[in-house]
């Protein structure tokens, strides 16, 4: 199926994204951020704030979808400021009508839990961490989010959302009419992506400056990590050839599916991997080839060779 691909960027995305990771801790342990990011916002909130957010954990992780879907839909001109309006106090059909495109199965059940459960803690999250950031990192996402935009005039659509997501590879039956890409700062270094009734929402990430430039870069770090034990070479030995699903991985290495996402996720984050989409519920991995050479040349940019 052809699909259309378009670059969209709001400090929305990034506001929703911070928050789910906050209360989720999804992903946690495999991002630049660290728990350490974790703790350091935990000692700027109050005790009530933070046992709100500890139960926002058990909320349904599906209503980030819907979240997201707002986000998707909101006109051009509207900021943090007014999508949070609009979430605490827009009309709950409207809200609905709004959403059911992208998510058809919701309900006024789910527009109301938006609004009673997670419209105040966004605009507590927003007020104790995010508008310390949202200028700073605004300003990084849309310069990137411009340079993407340049490339899509250039380069046809499924090079350019491998080369911005870092090796995700969609098929070209995938069920999707729109692709949406948005740069993110808090997912890096990993891509994420959420499937609606016709669209893709891939967020991609961006690396922020290095604090100090006599330190080894992150992105040298992910890879020489990732690429430390054996038993990580040896799966990028069995990728090598044709991608695999994990069903296939599980029978022909015996190793567990736990232990399989972990090591997969570490190769995933080192950009060791590609990700092939084949369908809304199957991914299959392969070795990016990119990863190599990208490895040489980060060594030898701070070795300085």
């Amino acid at each position: 199926m052809a699909y259309d691909v378009k670059v969209d960027v709001s400090p929305i995305y990034e506001l929703l994204s911070s928050f789910m990771l906050y209360t989720t801790r999804k992903w946690i342990n495999n991002l630049d951020i660290g728990r350490e990011w974790i703790h350091d916002i935990q000692q700027n909130l109050s005790e009530e704030a933070r046992q709100a957010f500890a139960e926002a954990a058990d909320y349904p992780f599906s209503d980030y979808d819907l979240l997201y879907a707002l986000a998707l839909e909101r006109d051009s001109s509207i900021q943090i400021l007014g999508y949070l309006e609009e979430l605490s106090h827009g009309n709950t059909g409207s809200l609905l009508a709004r959403i059911t495109p992208y998510v058809p199965g919701a309900t006024l059940e789910d527009v109301e839990r938006l609004q009673t459960n997670y419209a105040p803690l966004l605009n507590i999250w927003h007020d104790n961490y995010f508008q310390g950031i949202e200028v700073q990192y605004t300003g990084m996402m849309e310069e990137d989010a411009m340079e993407k935009k340049d490339l899509l005039e250039k380069m046809d659509p499924e090079p350019l959302i491998e080369f911005a997501s870092g090796g995700l590879v969609l098929d070209q039956e995938l069920p999707v009419k729109h692709i949406i890409l948005v740069p993110s700062i808090h997912f890096r270094p990993i891509n994420t992506y959420c499937f609606f009734e016709e669209e893709l929402l891939i967020q991609y990430p961006i690396d922020i400056p290095e604090a100090d430039e006599e330190e080894p870069p992150i992105c040298l770090l992910r890879l020489t990590q990732a690429l430390s034990k054996p038993e990580r070479l040896q799966l990028l030995r069995y990728l090598a050839n044709e991608p695999k699903s994990m069903q296939e991985m599980i029978r022909d290495t015996n190793e567990s599916r736990a232990q399989l996402h972990h090591e997969l996720m570490i190769l995933r984050s080192a950009g060791m991997l590609r990700v092939h989409l084949t369908d809304r519920s199957t991914e299959k991995f392969s070795i990016r080839p990119d990863g190599a050479s990208e490895l040489q040349m980060f060594l030898e940019s701070y070795i300085r060779i």
